[in-house]
């Protein structure tokens, strides 16, 4: 069977017309009729392929590229772009993030940062009254907080360079999602719950992403046609059809508007950037993760450095958990030591990631005892942004792949649509250092490695990965703010582990963190005994039960002996894999 002859996954978000309906239909039947037992095990072979995304309707936008023989880039072009219509909470054109590539025909592995920047008439002092408190709120909401997105150049960069499809048409299926609706889900329904007054109070946010002023409920039809105009144009004209024209003085004058600096300049200089990835070993594994300005290669390749040294049982059990959380506190406090955009400032990444570093780091670690983090050497805050994102990993026949974490920071970002653009705008401005002594909203410090400056990108925990071992490869990520970081380190741990390849107990894990400042062990609310609690404790650590679950990872795997893919998603979350 060739890839063009598989059926397309079942729709469990519907686009609002009685045509995208009588297709669900088509397409389901079609499904129980071939793939029906595979859907439901999760587990089955397929030809190579595999997609995991956090929105089914992302997922079909993926699978329809491979249908018109696009591969993995081009499935990720796509993917990005129908996030950003029917996910807009978490990610969009207003925002950006890593692809991390890999190009089966020479094996070229890389890293597209699409992240945002800092406008030219940024200055720290704009975030700070006359006697040096901070404004409330400038750097979260309001024009102040909106960096310069990377979203619209990363996707016509991949179309162009990696791409065998037309950038209009992978973006096809986001401008169908955005001019003829979709049918929000819970998740949405929940989210904008939370965020009703923000979005009530925000700049064009209530006619776009509310019902009649209020958060919609589930199977509510959410039309954007305005951002399906903006992506018809950049369809058509590439780039220049956001970051030139009217679609670039339309978001200039809607940031201005709402108290920011930006220039037309600004939105004509941004360039994507293409950085050679953190690549390191680890027990003979192979693994591939962001570099800078993502702070997650180098914090996974300093904690798995540092546990090396030890034996460790299954990441659960309390003696590994305890050096596990020991390990993250140590590449925490080095990310507020050192790290910051390596165009900007030198940031000493080979020492970091070097075996001798991680030897040195990891002798300070008691396997009986915590460290305080206060008592640490040098010590500093670290900081960490908010938790926001979204992440999509794909795999085609071929063994192109793609692991790609997204961003607009907070949820729904800014609070700016800008204009009659549709484009709802970031605040990742937000996660530079404002001053050392200032905390964020999370209570997190950072150091002058991260301080705004023109041009400068965000440190970011975004970590999108690939592991590569004598099973095969996986490709992961997930979103959650500095949790990134824990959770593809647990997963990655307990992929290696274990001799057989379980994506739904890997997800399923429960997940705990560690982020060096605050001084405390964050564990979700399920999962974890009063026996886990107590040993935990019992070494010195401050346990903080965290009210929710955090993440929504999306992973995928093939199999070097057989070469069959398969993807799984968070039971977190609300999510679809095909494969």
């Amino acid at each position: 069977m060739t890839l063009a002859e598989f059926p397309s996954p079942p729709r469990r978000a519907r686009i609002g017309l009685a045509l995208g309906r009588a297709c669900a239909r088509v397409l389901a039947l079609l499904l129980a009729l071939t793939v029906h037992v595979s859907w439901a095990t999760g587990v089955a072979p397929s030809v190579g392929a595999a997609i995991a995304s956090a929105h089914p309707l992302a997922t079909e936008a993926g699978y329809e590229m491979f249908r018109r023989g696009g591969n993995a880039f081009d499935a990720a072009v796509a993917i990005a772009a129908a996030l950003a219509v029917v996910e807009p909470y978490s990610s969009g054109l207003g925002g950006g993030g890593f692809f991390l590539l890999h190009r089966a025909a020479d094996g070229r592995q890389i890293m597209v940062d699409g992240r945002e920047t800092a406008p030219a008439g940024a200055r720290r002092e704009q975030y700070f009254e006359r006697d040096g408190n901070p404004i409330p709120g400038a750097s979260t909401q309001g024009g102040k907080s909106v960096a310069i997105p990377g979203m619209p150049a990363a996707l016509a960069h991949l179309a162009q360079r990696y791409g065998t499809l037309p950038l209009g048409e992978a973006l096809a299926p986001a401008v169908r999602y955005a001019r003829e609706g979709f049918e929000v889900d819970p998740r949405y329904a929940r989210i904008a719950r939370l965020r009703e007054r923000f979005l009530q109070g925000g700049v064009n946010t209530a006619k776009v992403f509310l019902d009649r002023g209020r958060a919609p409920p589930s199977g509510h039809v959410l039309r954007q046609p305005e951002l399906a105009a903006t992506l018809e144009r950049v369809a058509r004209e590439g780039r220049n059809g956001f970051y030139a024209g009217r679609v670039a003085r339309a978001l200039v004058e809607a940031v201005n508007a709402a108290g920011g600096v930006w220039r037309l300049a600004d939105l004509e200089r941004y360039q994507i950037v293409e950085r050679g990835p953190v690549k390191f070993t680890y027990r003979g594994a192979t693994i591939t993760a962001a570099a800078l300005p993502s702070a997650g290669g180098i914090a996974l390749a300093q904690s798995l450095g540092m546990l090396e040294q030890f034996r460790l049982s299954e990441g659960s059990q309390p003696a590994t958990a305890h050096l596990i959380i020991e390990a993250l506190r140590r590449a925490f406090q080095d990310r507020a030591r050192y790290l910051g955009d390596s165009d900007f400032v030198p940031v000493p990444v080979d020492k970091l990631v070097s075996k001798d570093y991680a030897r040195q780091r990891a002798a300070t670690i008691d396997p009986a005892a915590a460290t305080k983090s206060g008592d640490l050497e040098g010590d500093s805050q670290a900081r960490a942004e908010s938790g926001n994102t979204t992440h999509f990993s794909v795999i085609d026949a071929a063994g192109n792949r793609v692991a790609a974490t997204l961003s607009i920071n907070s949820l729904f970002g800014s609070g700016i649509v800008a204009g009659d653009t549709g484009v709802l705008l970031n605040n990742e401005m937000d996660d530079f250092t404002l001053r050392p002594d200032v905390p964020d909203s999370y209570r997190l410090r950072g150091g002058v490695a991260n301080a705004i400056a023109p041009g400068k990108r965000p440190l970011s925990s975004m970590t999108p990965a690939f592991v590569e071992d004598g099973k095969g490869v996986l490709i992961l990520g997930a979103p959650g703010g500095s949790r990134i970081v824990s959770q593809v380190l647990l997963a990655i741990l307990e992929y290696l582990r274990s001799p057989q390849v379980d994506l739904q107990r890997l997800l399923a894990m429960p997940r705990y963190h560690h982020q060096y400042w605050p001084d405390r062990v964050e564990i979700e609310p399920e999962g974890f005994p009063p026996e886990w609690r107590a040993a935990i404790e019992a070494k010195g650590h401050m346990i903080q039960v965290v009210n929710r679950k955090w993440g929504n990872m999306q992973v995928v795997f093939k199999s070097k002996q057989t070469g069959a893919a398969q993807a799984a998603g968070d039971p977190r979350g609300s999510d679809v894999a095909w494969y």
